[in-house]
């Protein structure tokens, strides 16, 4: 390994080839304001706002983009350069909207942190701005073009992490808007909901559709019964709004605080992640011994069901039918549940609390309407809006007591914890589908070999004898990859799973968003990491750690649901997905 030696502020530096002078100037905690950057994406280097002064050089340089050369002499601050970083805000900010106050990002907006830090106290510019209409056709993802900055940020996630290449920067000056093809609204293009535009986005030119004052009306309706369930990936993310460790589990807590909101039952989703393993595990089953439409597909993940009803259609057949636990707990709470205690369905309010924003896209979506007319699933809300919702109503989270979920479905396995991180699934899969095949203990619980934060991993599993294929994939650019080769025959693989974001629930579209004075980021590699440890280590914790073992489970089957794979469980639990176009193309 070559490395480089530099000067930066005075200091020495030595740094690996390759290395940016904002890298090398990090590695010295000489930090360099930054906007348009961001570590999971490219390079753009358009917002100047990390301009450095290199000797030999007229004119600054972006310490993002500029690779460290031997020898390089380097001030990364000094009156003049602030001046000019304070002055490129400044431009921003008079072409920026004056809603500061009642603006989704207030306190946590990376251009309102560095306007602060820079010294901007006023605007130089008055006249006319850019003005567009808001965005607000997708259930899911609003898009507020005056509000961006056009760092691109949104449009490279959208690209290069997720494949799909909805968004790109159209027209030129006052007029430049990063826009779906052909202007279209969020809901005409291909967008699918996944949210990581939100994630990456440093104001608020994209956030969620906000469902929270839906739950506020159905909490004070006495007339309604009003449930919550909780996804695997919040327990791993949902303290971060207190600074929590995250080596704190604080699943008891998250149950008492949605007590103090009102909730009159609170439900775990990772009680139908065992299910879902239950059901999925049988449907594995029986396509490894008839070997048709295999590989075997998951299918708990919204925005990845978007994503292969607009652009893989013809592997539809190979993505498992089962619902996603939200679905499937949401359904029997309005049909098992409702009939326990005595409720009309209609009476009963189910929310979920998700990691992801696909999920509201999901709970409309009319195969999960309810043969009679509603949703299974009434209102989605995020980590962020739970954590909103909980400051709002003056919930001291960090110092609440734990308590437990309601029963009959709030126990769970640790296999359901970990569906939160990529690879979970797969694990949790072949620790039921072993036992359930071979007849025998699994020695080993926890397969490490499909576990990681990289995009991509493949493996073979020996089942006594029989070896199993299997591929994980997480971000769609990755799922391309695999799906390409399962498209021309290049290799036979029976189970992969697939989660549309990078790292699995975890770094989800609707997780708490980015540390904005410690410029730590929702997609930040050592973040997904701590959440996917939280998850394993709540697993490894519990005696409970197969699905199919949950007695729950068992009985839920006895009482109701008779078997995997029955009827009853084809009817309520197990759906089916068509090709999608774009509105407008036929």
């Amino acid at each position: 390994m070559k490395y480089i030696n530099a000067i930066i502020d005075g200091i020495n530096v030595t740094v690996e080839e390759g290395k940016t002078i904002m890298q090398a100037a990090d590695s010295i905690g000489a930090h360099v304001p930054r906007l348009c950057y961001h570590p999971f994406l490219s390079t753009e280097g358009s917002c100047r706002i990390c301009s450095v002064k290199v000797e030999g050089f007229p004119n600054y340089l972006p310490a993002c983009a500029t690779t460290l050369q031997e020898g390089m002499v380097i001030t990364t601050n000094s009156p003049q350069i602030r001046e000019t970083r304070r002055d490129l805000v400044e431009l921003l900010l008079d072409n920026h909207p004056r809603s500061c106050l009642t603006c989704e990002r207030d306190g946590n907006c990376e251009l309102q942190n560095l306007s602060y830090k820079l010294g901007v106290r006023h605007r130089v510019f008055e006249g006319a701005r850019k003005r567009f209409p808001i965005d607000d056709s997708n259930v899911s993802v609003i898009r507020d073009a005056e509000k961006c900055i056009l760092c691109r940020r949104c449009v490279r996630v959208c690209s290069e992490i997720q494949g799909v290449h909805n968004l790109s920067q159209m027209f030129r000056g006052v007029d430049t808007v990063v826009t779906p093809a052909f202007l279209q609204t969020m809901d005409e293009s291909v967008c699918i909901k996944c949210g990581q535009c939100i994630n990456v986005c440093p104001t608020a030119a994209f956030i969620e559709k906000n469902e929270t004052e839906e739950v506020w009306e159905a909490l004070k309706d006495e007339s309604k019964f009003v449930v919550a369930q909780t996804a695997p990936a919040i327990r791993a993310a949902i303290g971060e709004g207190w600074d929590i460790p995250h080596s704190v589990n604080v699943t008891g807590k998250t149950v008492t605080a949605l007590r103090r909101l009102g909730f009159d039952a609170v439900f775990d989703t990772d009680f139908t992640a065992d299910l879902t393993i239950m059901e999925e595990s049988h449907e594995f089953i029986n396509r490894l011994k008839t070997g048709e439409c295999l590989p075997l597909i998951t299918s708990c993940s919204p925005g990845w069901i978007n994503f292969v009803e607009h652009f893989y259609p013809e592997l539809l057949p190979n993505v498992s039918t089962c619902k996603s636990p939200m679905q499937m707990l949401s359904t029997l709470i309005k049909t098992y549940y409702a009939k326990k205690i005595g409720k009309d369905p209609k009476d009963i309010f189910v929310v979920g609390i998700m990691p992801c924003v696909a999920k509201k896209f999901e709970a409309k979506r009319p195969e999960h309407i309810a043969p009679e007319g509603y949703q299974y699933t009434d209102a989605v809300i995020t980590t962020r809006e739970l954590i909103w919702m909980l400051k709002a109503y003056g919930v001291d989270f960090a110092n609440l007591p734990d308590d437990e979920f309601d029963t009959p479905m709030g126990v769970s396995s640790g296999a359901g914890d970990i569906f939160g991180s990529t690879g979970g699934v797969m694990e949790a899969a072949l620790r039921t589908t072993y036992e359930l095949v071979t007849g025998e203990k699994i020695e080993n619980l926890e397969f490490k070999n499909v576990r990681a934060i990289e995009g991509l991993k493949e493996a073979t599993i020996d089942v006594k004898g029989t070896p199993i294929n299997v591929a994980v994939a997480n971000g769609l650019n990755n799922a391309k990859t695999i799906l390409e080769k399962v498209k021309k025959g290049e290799k036979q693989y029976h189970l992969i799973e697939i989660m549309a974001c990078p790292g699995g629930c975890v770094a989800g579209g609707g997780q708490p968003l980015a540390h904005v004075e410690k410029y730590i980021y929702p997609l930040d590699k050592d973040i997904i990491k701590q959440r996917q440890q939280s998850l394993y280590t709540i697993d490894s914790n519990k005696k409970l750690r197969k699905s199919h073992e949950n007695p729950y489970i068992k009985k839920l089957y006895d009482e109701f649901l008779e078997k995997p794979g029955s009827h009853i469980t084809h009817e309520l639990l197990h759906t089916s997905y068509t090709e999608k176009l774009p509105r407008g193309i036929k």
